[in-house]
């Protein structure tokens, strides 16, 4: 079956099936429904889910696959595509069960560490690397993270979609890590 460790050959696999290679489609799912199901495991075990519903994801996955795969750009590496469309279906069906969104802080944890000392800690550094972002950012990080509000509210807010809110987000978290490690060499 092989693994998707060379993502070229994915890449040739799916231009191939688009091509209407029944052969190469055939290969190219075998290959990816291992992969999925492993992305699916992780991505239930993370929100605290049995594994029960990870067949249910890989199969919705892999319809969407089918579905779009005409809009997958064949410049780009197709994991990367294949990854998006699991975490979303992934929180899909979450949604679905009525799982509510929580941010998984293992990818923040430079910046959650917790203070060395007093002065570290304290409000007055926080909000200075708060100033430290753009606006938007600032606004963002404010809004979720000191205020509460959920992602969705702040995107309405803002003017933003929801995705848009978690990946301008997700850049400020990243930028805040930068400031912390680089105020404490």
């Amino acid at each position: 079956m092989g693994s998707l460790s060379d993502p070229e050959d994915l890449s040739a696999l799916m231009r191939a099936a688009r091509k209407g290679d029944d052969e190469a489609y055939r290969r190219l799912l075998l290959r990816v429904a291992t992969w999925l199901r492993a992305v699916a495991s992780r991505g239930l075990a993370a929100a605290g889910r049995p594994n029960a519903d990870c067949e249910d994801i890989v199969q919705e996955t892999l319809l969407a696959m089918h579905l779009k795969r005409d809009t997958w750009d064949e410049t780009q590496p197709l994991q990367p595509w294949l990854r998006a469309i699991a975490r979303h279906k992934l929180v899909d069906h979450l949604r679905r069960r009525g799982f509510t969104d929580h941010v998984d802080i293992d990818d923040h944890s430079d910046t959650l560490a917790a203070p060395a000392s007093a002065e570290e800690g304290s409000a007055l550094d926080a909000r200075q690397m708060l100033a430290s972002l753009p606006e938007r950012q600032r606004r963002i990080v404010e809004g979720i993270s000191i205020e509460g509000q959920s992602a969705r509210d702040v995107g309405v807010r803002m003017g933003m979609s929801e995705g848009a809110v978690r990946v301008t987000l997700h850049r400020a978290l990243r930028a805040l890590a930068e400031v912390y490690r680089r105020d404490r060499t």
